[in-house]
C-alpha cells in the first residue's frame, strides 16, 4: 500500500502560501502522493489550482484528487482542460478521483440541477475522455494528451451504479472516509463489476483518512471533523472521527487494516495546517515501523526523515 499525504487546503485558517512548501517537504520526506479534497461552499482553496502549484514545485510525488465533485461543474470541456493542464504540468502524475458530490449547498450555489446526477456524471466522463483524445471539435489545447488513458481516473460512489461506473470509466474506485465495513463491501462490489465488464487485472483502490500529530492531536482532530462534517449530532461525524489517526497506535492499526482490506493508495489528510505536521507524520510512520515494512510503499530513494 502506497502512503501519501494531503495538502492542507481544507483546514480553516491555513496560510495559503505554505502549500508550496508543504508539497516540497512531503516529496523530500518520501510520501508517495499528494492529495486534495473538494468542496464549494466552505473555507477551502481550489483543489486543482493547489495541485497545479504542487505539480510545479515537485518532480516525483503522485497527485490525487479524492474526490473532485463533478455534479456541480457544468462545463465538461473546461473541466477537461483544467485536469489536462495539471496532468501536463506534472508530467503525467495526476490521477483524478471523481464523484458526483454530496453537499447540497454546493449544488445550490453553483446553480446545478437538483436531479439527474447519475446521467450527468456519465455524460461528463464520456466528454472528458473525448476532449483528451482530441475528438471534440473546437476544444483547443492542451489536447490531445500524450499517451493513452491520461489523466488516470478513479471513480467514487457507494451504490451499484457507482461501482459499475468505476469499472466502465475508470482505473479503479475511491472509497469514502466512512469506515472499514463500507470499504470492504465496496472493494468486493467494484471487483465484481470489474469482472462483469471484462476488465483485465484488478481495480485500483484509493481511500483517505484524517490525521493529526502532537500533544493536542485528539482535540484538534475532533474540532476539525466537527467543523467540516458537522457536530456530533451529524450522521457523518461519528464514522469519520472513529477512523482518524491521532496517535501512533491508531496510525499503526489503521495502516495495517487498510492494507489487509486491499487498499492500494492511502492519502492522509491533515486536521492541522502547520508545516510541522508533514515532519511529525513522517516521524510517526518511522516510529510505528511503516517505513521499514515492505507492506507500505514510500519514495524509497528519499530515505527516512532527517
Amino acid at each position: 500500500m502506497k502512503v501519501g499525504i494531503g495538502l492542507p487546503i481544507a483546514v480553516p485558517g491555513r496560510p495559503p502560501r505554505e502549500v508550496r512548501q508543504w508539497a516540497q517537504d512531503s516529496e523530500r520526506l518520501g510520501f508517495h502522493s499528494l492529495g486534495s479534497i473538494d468542496r464549494l461552499v466552505y473555507d477551502i482553496l481550489d483543489p486543482l489550482v493547489s495541485l497545479g502549484v504542487a505539480a510545479a514545485v515537485t518532480e516525483r510525488v503522485q497527485l490525487f484528487t479524492s474526490v473532485l465533485n463533478v455534479g456541480w461543474r457544468g462545463n465538461p470541456v473546461l473541466f477537461a482542460k483544467q485536469l489536462a493542464t495539471v496532468d501536463l504540468i506534472s508530467g503525467g502524475r495526476l490521477t483524478a478521483g471523481l464523484g458526483i458530490g454530496g453537499w447540497p449547498d454546493d449544488f445550490v450555489a453553483s446553480g446545478a440541477p437538483a436531479k439527474g446526477h447519475g446521467k450527468l456524471f456519465d455524460d461528463t466522463l464520456t466528454e472528458l475522455r473525448r476532449v483528451w483524445n482530441g475528438e471534440v471539435k473546437g476544444a483547443s489545447g492542451p489536447t490531445p494528451l500524450p499517451g493513452a488513458g491520461r489523466p488516470r481516473l478513479l471513480i467514487g460512489g457507494i451504490v451499484k451504479a457507482g461501482y459499475a461506473r468505476a469499472a466502465r470509466f475508470g482505473q479503479g474506485w475511491v472509497a469514502p472516509v466512512l469506515g472499514r465495513e463500507l470499504l470492504a463491501n465496496g472493494v468486493k462490489a467494484v471487483g465484481e463489476e470489474w469482472a462483469r465488464a471484462n476488465r483485465p487485472g484488478r481495480p485500483q483502490i484509493l481511500t483517505a483518512r484524517y490525521f493529526c500529530c502532537g500533544p493536542d492531536a485528539e482535540d484538534v482532530t475532533s474540532e476539525y471533523v466537527a467543523h467540516y462534517y458537522g457536530s456530533e449530532e451529524s450522521p457523518y461525524y461519528g464514522p469519520v472521527r472513529a477512523d482518524c489517526l491521532d496517535s501512533d497506535e491508531r496510525l499503526h492499526d489503521e495502516l495495517s487494516a487498510l492494507s489487509r482490506a486491499g487498499v492500494d493508495d492511502l492519502v492522509l489528510y491533515p486536521a492541522n495546517s502547520s508545516l510541522a505536521q508533514v515532519h511529525l507524520l513522517a516521524e510517526a510512520l518511522e516510529r510505528v515501523g511503516a517505513r521499514r515494512d515492505p507492506t507500505f510503499e514510500f519514495n524509497a530513494d528519499l530515505g527516512p526523515p532527517a
